[in-house]
């Protein structure tokens, strides 16, 4: 479905993120995650791009088959490093033909084995470069909604590691918008003030259309490691810190913590009118479906429905 219907039929989103499999057990197992997440029936769920499009056929593969054998709407993540328009096109064209409505465009990370890379080989150089091409695509008409695909960006409520200067970043966020996109969707963040400012800043800034927070439990003290090196310039707050040395290093006890701490917040971004909220899943679905389960949600659809009780 494209976005724009989402957002219309759905005054609040629950969406997830998945990685591809690297191989076939893992790819057995993600798929039986996926499954069952698929009850809670999200609004969407997003499939990530490897470094330099290196999962790009798994992406692709991934997003095809859920797609055809799912009721889970899949949303591609598609970068501009390392990719030629030749096959930024080709991509376009086989998600087009397969029916997927919805693209996530992003700038990208370089491979870790090619720090040297010549970036000036590519199509395109920034996000909003990509952007501006697949609504040009759009254009074009081949996409069986004419309306072509609904396009999200990425926002970064505690700043963009490659943009130090926090002025330029929601300049060149402003420019993303206006290429094309019809949604936004953060980083992940574990102080919802952060959130918040951010917000406020892309309305100050003119930027008007839907913006999702994401979030990623901690299930792990050394997943929590792996988020920080995923994403650089992520700050843990002292207060999650605290409830996590309070844990001793107990595995059980980290993972509750976690799922509180992601419930709390997401919660309380409820309660100030979030648009949105997308889990990273770290391909795992049990810790999302107890943060939903504490939430109360039964699913996303009978939230449509839902009356009030008091």
């Amino acid at each position: 479905m494209h976005i724009r219907d989402i957002f219309a039929q759905q005054s609040t989103t629950f969406s997830f993120e998945f990685f591809p499999p690297k191989s076939p057990e893992a790819a057995e197992a993600l798929y039986a995650s996926m499954r069952e997440l698929e009850p809670l029936r999200p609004s969407f769920v997003s499939v990530t791009y490897g470094a330099g499009g290196s999962t790009r056929e798994l992406t692709r593969d991934l997003v095809v088959k859920l797609k055809r054998e799912t009721t889970l709407d899949p949303v591609p993540h598609l970068t501009c490093v390392c990719h030629s328009e030749a096959e930024i096109c080709s991509m376009l064209e086989q998600y087009a033909s397969a029916g997927i409505s919805n693209i996530l465009a992003l700038g990208g990370d370089l491979p870790r084995n090619q720090h040297d890379y010549d970036r000036s080989k590519d199509a395109f150089r920034f996000a909003a470069d990509l952007v501006g091409y697949i609504r040009k695509f759009n254009e074009r008409r081949l996409h069986p909604d004419p309306r072509g695909f609904g396009i999200c960006v990425a926002g970064f409520p505690e700043g963009h590691p490659g943009t130090p200067n926090r002025m330029k970043e929601m300049d060149y966020l402003k420019a993303k918008v206006d290429a094309g996109a019809d949604w936004i969707c953060t980083q992940m963040f574990f102080d919802n003030h952060d959130f918040y400012d951010f917000r406020e800043r892309c309305q100050l800034a003119g930027i008007k259309v839907p913006i999702i927070a994401g979030l990623m439990p901690v299930t792990s003290l050394k997943g929590m490691l792996s988020m920080a090196e995923m994403a650089a310039g992520t700050r843990f707050p002292a207060a999650l810190i605290r409830r996590l040395n309070r844990t001793g290093g107990d595995a059980d006890a980290v993972r509750n913590v976690g799922i509180a701490y992601a419930t709390e917040q997401a919660a309380e971004l409820l309660d100030h009118g979030v648009r949105g909220v997308h889990f990273y899943t770290l391909n795992k679905s049990t810790a999302t479906r107890d943060i939903f389960t504490n939430l109360g949600v039964k699913d996303t659809v009978s939230m449509l429905h839902a009356k009030p009780i008091i």
